[in-house]
């Protein structure tokens, strides 16, 4: 991002009306669904989504080592890898619904 402070609404939320000029100049509304390239830099610096990041790796890493990780790509293709893939992508689905739910 630039160094300007963002702040970001949820639906169904609004600003006062009556704020100081400066402050009203300075409101940005962002079109629906954001550009790649901001929704990109949004994640990339955001604190939330490294979050959600860590708990989908976490949450694979409680079921799968990352030996066991490689055991699986030397023996694809297999019912274990296919249930391996299954419940990452399942974990990632999760993931991307968590970040669904910040706008990104």
């Amino acid at each position: 991002m630039d160094g300007r402070t963002v702040v970001a609404l949820l639906d169904g939320f609004e600003l006062p009306a009556n704020q100081p000029a400066a402050i009203a100049a300075s409101i940005e509304v962002l079109p629906q669904p954001l550009p790649a390239d901001l929704r990109d830099a949004i994640k990339q610096a955001s604190p939330h989504v490294r979050l959600i990041n860590a708990r989908v790796t976490d949450a694979i890493a409680q079921r799968y080592s990352i030996s066991d990780e490689l055991k699986l790509m030397r023996t694809a293709p297999s019912l274990e890898m296919d249930a391996y893939n299954a419940y990452a992508e399942d974990c990632r689905a999760w993931g991307r619904a968590e970040k669904a739910q910040l706008g990104l």
